[in-house]
């Protein structure tokens, strides 16, 4: 094969489509959030089980109306999520946005939050609030530049690690 082939070959893009978070999807999502957070921060067990809460609860009750999830896929395979679930008749509650580090720097999670954002919004939420921590600096950047205000900063000890958790909000 040529060079000039070869790089066609290397070429070969498929597009990142948005597609509704399926049950089928948990056990992915589980351990995603388990491993990568895990690995660049250190957390232990309880976050894993506590993404396995979120999600038990997800699938068990929540209303299709007013909540939904999406999975980011490229070529059938996931790379990444995120949930807006009801927090109150006017509140939105943005939860479990993850890009894996293979998707990360493609414009995607622009793409997964104004998803969702819009979604919030054309369902009749008037506010949106979520709950992350000050490592996650690309997320928090993101959340700022879509016009989110960080409303509070402290520092706690959770998965095992010392953090600083924001509550951050937004009025759609």
């Amino acid at each position: 094969m040529t060079g000039a082939s070869q790089n066609l070959d290397d070429q070969v893009l498929t597009e990142i489509s948005l597609r509704k978070f399926r049950a089928s999807d948990v056990p992915w999502l589980v351990e995603q959030h388990g491993t990568l957070y895990a690995q660049a921060e250190g957390f232990d067990d309880s976050f894993g089980e506590l993404v396995a809460q979120i999600l038990a609860d997800f699938v068990a009750d929540h209303d299709p109306e007013r909540e939904r999830g999406w999975i980011a896929e490229e070529g059938g395979q996931r790379l990444g999520s995120i949930f807006c679930v009801s927090n109150g008749a006017e509140t939105a509650k943005l939860r479990l946005f993850l890009l894996t580090p293979k998707a990360r720097g493609k414009g995607l999670g622009k793409r997964l939050l104004q998803a969702c954002m819009d979604f919030a919004r054309e369902t009749g939420y008037t506010e949106m609030v979520l709950w992350t921590h000050e490592s996650h600096r690309a997320a928090c950047a993101l959340y700022a530049k879509f016009g989110w205000h960080l409303m509070d900063s402290k520092p706690v000890r959770s998965f095992g690690v010392d953090l600083v958790e924001q509550s951050w909000r937004i009025d759609l």
